[in-house]
């Protein structure tokens, strides 16, 4: 910042401008790994989930799954 002094006008300008890009590249970076993290753990808590129902939902015949919704009537075509 003490360099900012002895500077001029001009070369102050387009140092300030490039700190206020550095800065917002910085949170720009930081807050997009931030949101990454908090994906990832949605997104694992939420196949989790789908993978819990589904293996509660289901009967096994052996290795053979059978769902709920495959035991109602058919409809005719």
């Amino acid at each position: 910042m003490l360099v900012r002094l002895f500077v001029g006008e001009r070369r102050r300008e387009r140092f300030d401008w490039a700190m206020r890009r550095a800065a917002q590249a910085c949170r720009r970076l930081y807050l997009s790994i931030v949101h990454r993290r908090a994906t990832k753990r949605d997104a694992a808590r939420v196949a989790e989930e789908a993978i819990k129902r589904a293996r509660e939902s289901t009967e096994r015949d052996g290795n053979v799954y059978k769902p709920k919704s495959f035991r109602g009537p058919r409809k005719p075509h």
